[in-house]
């Protein structure tokens, strides 16, 4: 899915097979929530520390310095980050979104808000918006599994096969409206 690969020797008792593709996750947070996250991001650190890890600016910054976590830093979110993050979601290049919004103040990027949450549904990329969301995307198998997207979606992805179309592309979608 994503383009972030490791490889491990198989010789090591404790190592991923070599074809391991890192998961690839995107940490967002408006101001009034970007305590939570952080402290969330510290609590789960070692967990964070097995994923590739992509934030908007302000956010990146500060889960990276309480952390040590190497984290991809986008723009700023109402200077494009979150639109950064919804195009490498439909590039196929993020795999699960953390985002804590704040749903009882207005933001100046609303709307750039609102793509992002349409993009994960259309992509069907995992959107967490609070702990114990996160807790259960980064901690989950079908998520650190390599096929967890296609087993959630095994009826849509066998009729799209057999029409050998692309089962993320959207783009092969009818209409219904």
């Amino acid at each position: 899915m994503n383009h972030y690969n490791t490889t491990t020797s198989q010789n090591q008792p404790d190592s991923k097979p070599s074809s391991y593709t890192m998961k690839a996750v995107a940490l967002i947070a408006h101001d009034n929530k970007k305590q939570d996250l952080l402290e969330w991001a510290e609590y789960n650190k070692l967990t964070l520390s097995t994923f590739k890890l992509f934030a908007t600016g302000t956010t990146g910054k500060l889960i990276s310095e309480a952390t040590d976590l190497d984290i991809h830093r986008y723009k700023s979110g109402p200077f494009g980050g979150d639109m950064q993050i919804g195009s490498d979601i439909a590039e196929g290049q993020i795999d699960a979104v953390i985002f804590f919004w704040d749903p009882l103040a207005a933001q100046p990027h609303d709307v750039d808000v609102k793509a992002l949450l349409r993009i994960c549904i259309l992509y069907n990329v995992p959107l967490a918006c609070n702990r114990a969301t996160a807790n259960m995307v980064i901690s989950s198998p079908l998520f650190k599994s390599s096929n967890a997207k296609e087993g959630a979606s095994s009826n849509a992805s066998a009729s799209k096969e057999a029409h050998h179309e692309s089962q993320d592309d959207p783009q092969d979608l009818e209409e219904t409206s």
